[in-house]
């Protein structure tokens, strides 16, 4: 069908897992109680909180949390992206950070695990070291949900606009980025950034999102957004835990690249 109903979850995900769980178990019930086809969970959903931790909370994929998600899944009949989770790694002491998509069977149907790592130190406001933990991904993910082709991204990914061509390249007419944004970055470059990637690729960009405070000593800029293949926000979450449910039209992003061209104009081609 050309039009998918897209449930976007909002958290605020701290350092309780089973807390956090329970949040996006009880979230995937009321978007699927208004009609989602699909729900997409934030970054780091089911624990965000200090790196000591990370060990305790790491798990490997198929393991406990992604059993819980391919079960709500299945429960609700929908497909889940499962925001992302720590996963258990070859190398001790590191994990990735990693997205799963499940089919409405409880199946995964691909797993993503994030390439660009959050290192930047933004003097009295933002320092971070993501890759102190996490090892970063290599490969370029895409899946097909309802017969279209979706590509999977995480947060400090939607700085890497060549990530998002790749995926276009190979189809993609939807892209999700779960994320856990700082409010420092978010509120300067969120919105800018996502609308950039729907408008440069002509294509539907879901983004959950974590909101609120997390120890130690962050906060996250919420504004879970839905952006069309024009670069409209159609949907976009209120400044609380919650969710927002958004109607995708594939007749409009086919409409858009006719009448645009922008994909198809690139020159060179390679």
């Amino acid at each position: 069908s050309d039009i998918l109903r897209v449930g976007v979850v909002q958290m605020n995900s701290r350092g309780d897992k089973a807390e956090n769980l329970a949040t996006a178990e009880r979230l995937i019930a009321e978007a699927a109680a208004r009609g989602a086809q699909v729900v997409a969970l934030p970054e780091y959903v089911s624990y965000l909180g200090p790196r000591e931790q990370h060990e305790a909370n790491a798990e490997p994929i198929p393991g406990p949390t992604s059993e819980r998600f391919a079960a709500a899944a299945r429960r609700h009949d929908l497909y889940l992206l499962g925001g992302s989770i720590l996963e258990r790694s070859a190398t001790p002491g590191k994990y990735y950070n990693t997205s799963v998509l499940f089919d409405p069977s409880g199946a995964i149907l691909a797993t993503y695990r994030k390439i660009h790592l959050f290192d930047i130190d933004l003097t009295g406001n933002v320092t971070a070291n993501e890759s102190a933990t996490i090892l970063p991904g290599d490969r370029v993910v895409t899946a097909e949900i309802a017969g279209h082709k979706v590509g999977l991204t995480i947060c400090y990914d939607l700085r890497f606009p060549e990530l998002y061509r790749l995926l276009a390249l190979e189809g993609a007419e939807l892209v999700f980025v779960p994320a856990a944004f700082t409010l420092y970055t978010g509120k300067d470059h969120w919105h800018v950034l996502l609308r950039a990637r729907a408008i440069e690729n002509q294509c539907y960009v879901v983004a959950p999102a974590q909101i609120g405070p997390h120890e130690p000593n962050a906060q996250c800029y919420g504004h879970a957004l839905v952006v069309d293949p024009w670069g409209t926000v159609v949907a976009e979450a209120p400044n609380r835990v919650g969710v927002v449910v958004s109607e995708l039209d594939f007749s409009y992003l086919r409409e858009i690249r006719a009448q645009l061209p922008s994909l198809a104009n690139r020159r060179p081609e390679a």
